[in-house]
């Protein structure tokens, strides 16, 4: 398939099924829920991909307030941070600098635990591909504010729009407690719309099921 002019839905959909980015089954969970679909961005590992998922974050971004830097979680999200960079540069105008973390310190040369751009005093986007628990997000929020950043939101590619420990779902639990906004991409919802456009009836009662269960 040739990437659309603009990134869209469906498109993003199509191609996630193409690559197996997104299946639609039975899955078990870290959390012990039985899923009607999966989604690994992980799989995004071609250019053409991971060009159209950049091109999602970059648009999005352009709607966003206080993009001064933007921030990709090791490991997923340095592919995917570096490559909207370049979205942003290329289709937008934007020169927009960016940066990503170690999984353990460096003890030589420059040391410390982030890479690329310098983020105190900086509003920084975390750009990552979804949000299960939060506790990645978490994390990384900690380390950029101990580095004297300031979280101007989180951009996902999708939303599970699901509960996470409480009534909430992650995402939400994610923006009262840090008092961040947090975009996605794409949603369940959107997932569903799908199925139900191309008739696939299934795949969408199972997926209306779960979320009766375990929507938001």
């Amino acid at each position: 398939m040739s990437s659309p002019a603009q990134f869209n839905p469906q498109a993003f959909i199509e191609l996630a099924l193409s690559r197996g980015v997104l299946k639609f089954g039975e899955f078990t969970l870290k959390s012990g829920r039985v899923s009607p679909y999966f989604f690994n961005a992980g799989l995004l590992n071609d250019g053409e991909a991971l060009s159209l998922l950049a091109q999602g974050y970059a648009d999005k971004l352009t709607q966003c307030h206080n993009v001064e830097v933007i921030f990709g979680p090791a490991y997923k999200g340095i592919p995917f941070v570096a490559a909207t960079a370049v979205a942003l540069s290329h289709q937008h105008g934007m020169s927009v600098p960016w940066g990503f973390n170690r999984k353990e310190a460096k003890d030589h040369g420059e040391g410390g635990m982030l890479v690329g751009a310098a983020v105190h005093g900086k509003k920084v986007w975390i750009i990552d591909d979804v949000i299960t628990a939060g506790t990645a997000i978490r994390e990384v929020v900690e380390l950029l504010k101990k580095s004297g950043a300031t979280i101007a939101g989180v951009l996902v590619a999708l939303d599970r729009q699901e509960r996470g420990q409480g009534e909430l779902s992650a995402i939400q639990e994610v923006q009262k407690e840090l008092e961040i906004p947090v975009h996605a991409l794409i949603t369940m919802q959107d997932l569903m719309q799908y199925l139900d456009r191309k008739g696939a009836q299934e795949d969408l009662a199972k997926m209306q099921a779960y979320r009766i269960k375990y929507g938001i």
